[in-house]
């Protein structure tokens, strides 16, 4: 383990396997030298990262459980290529995510959280709160339709928006206009719902040339990952009101957030909570311990991500 994980998980591996925790050792390298001979499975996710050079220290490595449904911090090429099974977590936190999208994309649009301000500052008492933007006579581009983005497009069809979305191909089974380039989605949508993962081949995805398409009403909504935003072209197209606003669950640079961001008050911050309830990272934490468990048992894993040497 390389970093700290929720005890469901410390507890649920030391049952079964012995778990070396690199974050507690003085000397991590040292340790690294004594125990690599012999590790055969390794943990991700969040801040613990497993790179292609502690990959490669690892001559016994079978397998990496990955916290998180999006695993951009795992060398998944470098495994591949040592035939390292890597499983993330789908399907478990697929309906928190969406749920949080669509209350994030509902409090900026309302602006929720500035009206909250608002009365708590005692100014409702001098005159009532101006009149907000609208979802209605809206539509919202999905960058990215998987688990997550359907389940965000099947609640988006119950606010009666018109739903579009853009990925690397058409899906046959997908009733909803695509668009091969995101750059004209975005000029023909008002809110563009980010949920790519991340990764070096989604990295400023969304840039300024997008941002300028999408317009003096267009909202940017991400609950994906902070790098396929061009975070510093946001923040010019929110200050010269090239966009109207933007809801953030993710940054390019967590924890830290960009002051000209927290500084504005057309975007709604949030502190990366997409799934982070008690039942959905209690079932997430759980499902990292059954693939290894799994894995270890002889079954294979439970959910190997598209790249890994298993058959899915």
């Amino acid at each position: 383990m390389v970093r700290p994980m929720m005890p469901l998980i410390v507890e649920g591996l030391e049952k079964r396997f012995t778990l070396h925790r690199l974050w507690e050792a003085s000397d991590k390298d040292a340790l690294l030298a004594e125990i690599a001979p012999r590790v055969r499975g390794a943990l991700a996710g969040g801040a613990a990262v497993l790179d292609g050079a502690l990959i490669e220290r690892l001559p016994k490595l079978e397998i990496i459980g990955n916290f998180g449904v999006g695993y951009d911090g795992v060398d998944v090429r470098t495994a591949a290529g040592r035939g390292v099974v890597v499983t993330n977590t789908p399907d478990v936190l697929t309906e928190e995510v969406a749920d949080l999208a669509l209350g994030l994309l509902i409090a900026t649009v309302r602006q929720i959280p500035q009206a909250d301000r608002y009365l708590r500052a005692g100014r409702w008492l001098e005159k009532p709160y101006p009149l907000s933007p609208t979802l209605r006579d809206r539509t919202i581009g999905i960058l990215g339709l998987g688990r997550i983005g359907k389940a965000i497009a099947k609640r988006c069809e119950s606010f009666g928006l018109d739903i579009a979305y853009h990925g690397r191909s058409r899906q046959a089974d997908v009733a909803y206009r695509y668009f091969p380039s995101l750059v004209e989605m975005a000029k023909a949508v008002d809110i563009l719902m980010i949920v790519a993962p991340g990764g070096t081949e989604t990295r400023h995805l969304v840039d300024a040339a997008v941002l300028e398409a999408l317009g003096p009403q267009g909202i940017l909504v991400n609950v994906a990952r902070g790098s396929v935003v061009d975070e510093r072209a946001l923040i010019a197209a929110l200050a010269k009101g090239t966009i109207l606003s933007a809801g953030l669950d993710v940054f390019e640079d967590e924890p830290c957030v960009p002051a000209e961001l927290i500084a504005m008050d057309n975007v709604v911050l949030l502190p990366h909570i997409g799934s982070a309830s008690v039942h959905t990272r209690n079932a997430m934490g759980q499902l990292v311990v059954d693939n290894i468990v799994s894995w270890f048992d002889g079954k294979g894993p439970l959910t190997p991500v598209p790249e890994t040497p298993w058959p899915r």
